[in-house]
């Protein structure tokens, strides 16, 4: 019997609490929806609000069937927001809006990954923020995307830009800088910009190309999902990972002081404690007054 719960007034049905996701941790569903519910909710929320949602579904753990959706599932109840998004020049979809704990936790029971673009519902294809996704190429790890980390800080300083730094949940590392509202396919022109500066400054340790066969032992700084079209992993959202990884907000002196790529593989497990050590160390990406407008081409 699927057990019916009450979530801000929305009855929710959810299912196999039992089911083993993480064969690894023995980590249940049960413990997954408890992380979303009672850790993350309120910082995943600010990250999720006012933003379409695409999910990548591993309804049987990280080793079973995944695919990634941007249509609203199957039987998504009445009550979760959906919003017309721009798919092509003359089409238009719908997407889901994580408004809220109910639709969060409706959404947890599918069991996903989140992702947002780097746009809000009200202004499809205007960046208010931009994404680098550094991803390391064996024997590359997270250790090298920490020294690239630090320099697109100081490159992204010196155009009067804040980044802010979170795991990627996987592999690497993500840097995000709030922007004045500014239109994706210039934020993208300018983020490839760095990362094909970085490459020349740092040769033997950046590729800005996602060619495979360039990039053992570098870091593939990728700007291309600054997009209008492209995604990000939620900060705080679970990864489809062997182990229930979280794509999880660190500081800027974890990174200057990375030694090892485990000092930066964090659990849900881990989380509580971190937020209640740091609070949102993303929060400035939600706070207007943090915006800097992107600077214009030289």
């Amino acid at each position: 019997m699927t057990p019916i719960t009450e979530v801000e007034g929305r009855r929710l049905a959810l299912s196999n609490l039992d089911k083993v996701l993480y064969p690894a941790t023995g980590t249940t569903k049960g413990e997954v929806l408890h992380y979303y519910a009672a850790t993350a909710a309120e910082a995943l929320l600010t990250h999720l609000r006012d933003r379409p949602v695409s999910f990548l579904r591993y309804p049987d753990g990280p080793d079973g069937q995944r695919f990634f959706t941007k249509n609203p599932p199957p039987g998504t109840p009445s009550w979760v927001r959906t919003t017309p998004v721009p798919r092509s020049e003359d089409k238009q979809a719908r997407q889901v809006v994580v408004q809220d704990l109910a639709s969060l936790m409706w959404a947890a029971n599918l069991v996903v990954e989140f992702h947002t673009p780097q746009w809000r519902t009200d202004a499809p294809g205007t960046a208010d923020r931009m994404v680098f996704d550094l991803d390391p190429g064996a024997p590359a790890t997270a250790v090298e995307c920490c020294a690239v980390a630090v320099w697109l800080r100081e490159r992204l300083a010196a155009d009067g830009l804040s980044a802010y730094t979170k795991t990627s949940g996987s592999k690497g590392l993500h840097l995000l800088v709030p922007l004045e509202p500014t239109a994706a396919d210039r934020v993208s022109a300018y983020a490839k910009g760095l990362a094909v500066e970085a490459e020349l400054e740092l040769p033997e340790l950046v590729v800005h190309r996602m060619t495979r066969a360039l990039r053992p032992g570098k870091v593939f700084v990728d700007f291309s999902q600054n997009a209008a079209s492209k995604t990000t992993a939620a900060p705080y959202t679970l990864r489809a990972r062997p182990e229930p990884t979280v794509s999880a907000p660190v500081t800027w002196t974890e990174i200057e002081e990375c030694r090892a790529p485990q000092e930066l593989n964090f659990l849900a497990n881990d989380m509580g404690a971190r937020l209640e050590r740091y609070g949102d160390l993303l929060g400035p990406l939600a706070d207007p007054g943090r915006a800097r407008p992107l600077p214009v081409a030289r």
